[in-house]
């Protein structure tokens, strides 16, 4: 029983370290899903691809409330723009979810590996 515990305390230590980075990734460049949390999930605890990018949007709910509350009290968020790009996610969530339901997990961990690697490159060439 008590290594059952301490696996717990384990796992809810884990997850609480998952959730401080991605908030401060979130809060310092504007990242922490995608970028944090699921690659942490996969690599850490075992998840699968699906499942930690659906945890991942889940928890973001509450790290983007906040981020977003914080950079506007500082006078940071232009809310048309944010709502231009936001409002067109949503078919892009449904798309991307539909399409995460047919992909092979393994093509959809190459994608992710792809798109983050392309992601660095361009920030290190700017």
């Amino acid at each position: 029983m008590q290594a059952v515990a301490e696996s717990r305390a384990g796992r809810t230590r884990r997850l609480a370290l998952i959730g401080t980075l991605a908030g401060l990734f979130s809060g310092l460049f504007g990242v922490g899903g995608g970028s944090v949390i699921v690659p942490l999930l996969i690599l850490w605890l075992g998840y699968e691809e699906r499942t930690a990018t659906a945890t991942s949007l889940a928890a973001i709910i509450f790290v983007a409330a906040f981020a977003a509350a914080t950079q506007g009290l500082y006078g940071n968020v232009d809310v048309r723009d944010a709502a231009a790009v936001g409002v067109p996610a949503v078919a892009g969530v449904l798309g991307g979810a539909w399409l995460a339901q047919r992909l092979p997990r393994r093509a959809i961990a190459l994608l992710f590996a792809v798109v983050l690697l392309a992601s660095a490159v361009e920030l290190v060439l700017r």
